[in-house]
């Protein structure tokens, strides 16, 4: 008997300790905590946004707009994400270029859409790009390289100069390996919840290995971005069936959008 009752005692007594511990905690304080951070990376967000938007072309084209809007949404609602909280510029831009920024901005240059053949390889690119916001990688990777203390002076308007800055940092490929490879994976699971290829999106990043390969040769051992063909190999190894696929619009419309980013210059 002695000993049931001993493990019943260090079971209540457990239970004690743990509701005295949580009765410590101001969850009225961790919830304004969680508030306040929600609100400093929507107004970085902003502030970012408006320092990318005086130096490009925002594209206003409606067809534009509204096929890209197209793609996003069909990710967004095969992952139960809330399309509502992306906001997405594209740039008129001939670089093959996609970036996240705080509060949830996605930045695309039309080069991405205008310099690629397969529209399932534009849609992986902007599954990695949703990947990076879903995982709040962008504050990370900002809090690291720039720290706290600054971004927040920053929001209180004393920061013109550090967003300028940073805001190259986040248009650069600078995530490290392991965000690199958690937003690559993470985008492969979009993709095939959506019934879309992600090979794809393995063969552009071949693509980008065989431009980049003389360059990331000599530089591959001091860099934290891992090169593109290895990030191509894993996504392969990753892709779990082929199954039957589709596309996020239809290849009549991926061919008008392309034609009316052409038609843009």
């Amino acid at each position: 008997m002695k000993k049931p009752l001993i493990q019943a005692l260090i079971i209540v007594s457990s239970f004690l300790l743990l509701w005295f511990l949580l009765n410590q905690i101001s969850w009225v304080d961790l919830f304004e905590v969680k508030k306040n951070g929600t609100r400093t990376e929507e107004k970085l967000g902003e502030l970012y946004w408006k320092s990318i938007k005086s130096a490009e072309i925002e594209v206003s084209n409606k067809f534009i707009l509204n096929s890209v809007d197209s793609i996003i949404e069909k990710i967004c609602l095969a992952n139960d994400i809330d399309v509502d909280k992306i906001k997405v510029h594209v740039l008129q831009n001939s670089e093959v270029n996609a970036f996240a920024l705080p509060g949830g901005h996605m930045i695309i240059y039309t080069g991405l859409i205008a310099q690629n053949a397969n529209q399932d390889a534009v849609t992986g690119v902007i599954c990695h790009e949703l990947a990076h916001l879903e995982l709040n990688h962008v504050m990370k990777k900002l809090v690291k390289e720039v720290g706290l203390s600054v971004l927040l002076s920053s929001t209180a308007g004393g920061g013109g100069e550090v967003i300028k800055e940073t805001g190259k940092l986040l248009s650069s490929l600078a995530f490290d390996r392991s965000l690199e490879k958690e937003a690559d994976l993470k985008a492969i699971e979009y993709l095939e919840n959506a019934k879309i290829d992600p090979e794809p999106l393995a063969n552009f990043l071949y693509l980008l290995a065989d431009e980049e390969a003389a360059l990331m040769e000599q530089l591959a051992w001091i860099s934290t971005h891992p090169v593109s063909k290895e990030r191509a190999e894993y996504i392969i190894a990753e892709i779990k069936s082929k199954g039957e696929y589709t596309s996020a619009i239809s290849n009549s419309t991926w061919q008008a959008l392309k034609t009316e980013i052409q038609d843009l210059d």
